[in-house]
């Protein structure tokens, strides 16, 4: 395995190596780049993604996922109130 983490300098991944970074396939980085919902930039025709960004975003979806489960979970409890 790869590190990604760099020694003090700016990572850049391609889609290949972002794939394997996260343990996804490429095509879920590709519909993820699709509907906007993953931080990348171009160089010519091809992605490119800082790791330093990549990994604020992972804790946002982290964040994201922790809020939503909550607030499921918070509206289901009010739903099966017995009065």
């Amino acid at each position: 395995m790869q590190d990604f983490t760099g020694q003090g300098s700016a990572r850049v991944l391609t889609v290949r190596e972002l794939s394997e970074y996260l343990r996804v396939h490429p095509s879920t980085i590709y519909r993820l780049l699709k509907n906007g919902q993953l931080p990348g930039f171009k160089v010519g025709s091809d992605w490119r993604f800082d790791v330093a960004t990549i990994d604020r975003w992972r804790a946002s979806q982290s964040s994201m996922a922790a809020l939503e489960t909550q607030t499921r979970e918070s509206s289901e409890s009010s739903t099966y109130k017995e009065d």
